[in-house]
């Protein structure tokens, strides 16, 4: 099984993914690593030397060859994964979507403790702008994470997930 965790930059989709990776013994994959790992550069450096157009393009390259891997895998995506190209299509038929849906409010104050450089979408960005960037950006992807098979609300653990994978529920 395939399983895509997607959801706003801060919504714990690493997290998450390690997690569950764990639980069910197969493998974690971070889209966003995979992809450096390729390109021998930083999502920072390939953002700023080629710009945005040129990552998503790597990205939905990477995301197309793991998922044709025999192996089972839980994978956390970028934010922007399932917003771009046919990626959404592509993990939705070859496996199982989960949209992490955290507030804005509680995604900023995520944010705060981290190194926001390391973020190139808000790299730039002074923290007192921070949750409405946020909020801007959820209102332009969520009509893409809420394609996905099920929405997890943020006080969902690995284990409930893993349940909700072995019942086939919709949630």
């Amino acid at each position: 099984m395939k399983v895509f965790l997607f959801g706003l930059p801060g919504s714990g989709k690493t997290t998450m993914g390690k997690e569950l990776a764990k639980l069910m013994g197969i493998s974690f994959i971070d889209l966003d690593e995979a992809i450096q790992q390729t390109a021998g550069k930083t999502i920072q450096e390939i953002f700023k030397i080629h710009k945005e157009d040129y990552f998503r393009k790597l990205e939905s390259r990477q995301l197309t060859e793991l998922c044709q891997m025999e192996s089972d895998f839980v994978m956390a995506t970028g934010g922007g994964t399932p917003c771009f190209g046919d990626n959404l299509e592509i993990m939705n038929q070859r496996g199982v979507s989960f949209f992490l849906d955290v507030a804005p409010k509680v995604i900023a104050q995520r944010l705060m403790k981290t190194d926001l450089k390391v973020r190139p979408l808000f790299a730039d960005m002074q923290p007192d702008n921070l949750k409405d960037a946020i909020e801007f950006m959820k209102s332009q992807r969520i009509s893409y994470y809420r394609q996905a098979h099920h929405t997890i609300e943020p006080d969902w653990s690995a284990n409930q997930i893993l349940e909700l994978l072995k019942t086939g529920t919709r949630s």
